[in-house]
């Protein structure tokens, strides 16, 4: 398990799944597309379209082309 990225802030996040664990399945605000106070992502940079994520349950680090939310390797 990799530790949390010194660049994550708690004030940067993205509500979005994460392709790893997944820790919002059945929540009801998630399932809403309501911004979640339990079930967030860690934003840790973009670059355009692409954001840069780390889960903050799992610490599972991926990107994430906005644009089209297709996973970026």
């Amino acid at each position: 398990m990799l530790p949390i990225d010194p660049d994550a802030d708690r004030s940067r996040r993205a509500w979005v799944a994460c392709p790893n664990c997944d820790h919002g399945v059945g929540c009801q605000d998630c399932l809403q597309g309501r911004n979640c106070p339990a079930h967030w992502q860690y934003l840790i940079s973009n670059h355009a379209t692409v954001v840069h994520l780390q889960c903050p349950s799992c610490t599972h680090l991926w990107s994430l082309d906005t644009r089209t939310r297709r996973r970026v390797a």
